[in-house]
């Protein structure tokens, strides 16, 4: 699957219909997103079972803000409905292979009950 575009109409129910969502939030202006954008789009032609999407954060400034991005290129990476990754920077390729490795190798029942840990002790 290639690449799709998110928007703040359409991003919840990315998240809500995808298992594993990796988000590029990017902008044409900026440089590393250009040089990232070839690697990610490659890794989605790699990896058909994840969803790869992308935020342009000059048409989607309230999306962006919502997320708390302050410096792009970001990649964001939710399992589950959970916010397992986020980082400002482009990846090499061999980076983004072994952070798709890693998410998929998560034992989210494990990261659910950490959450709830953290939510009792937070009350």
């Amino acid at each position: 699957m290639a690449t799709v575009n998110l928007t703040a109409d359409t991003f919840e129910k990315a998240v809500e219909d995808s298992s594993i969502l990796l988000v590029d939030f990017w902008a044409a202006w900026c440089g590393p997103c250009r040089m990232f954008g070839p690697v990610y789009e490659k890794a989605s032609e790699q990896h058909p079972d994840l969803t790869f999407g992308k935020v342009d954060t000059e048409a989607e400034q309230v999306l962006a803000a919502q997320a708390g991005i302050t410096s792009i290129p970001t990649l964001m990476v939710i399992r589950d409905g959970v916010l397992v990754f986020s980082q400002a920077g482009a990846l090499p390729a061999s980076a983004l292979e072994d952070l798709i490795s890693q998410v998929r190798a998560l034992d989210m029942d494990a990261v659910h009950a950490q959450i709830r840990e953290q939510q009792g002790a937070n009350a």
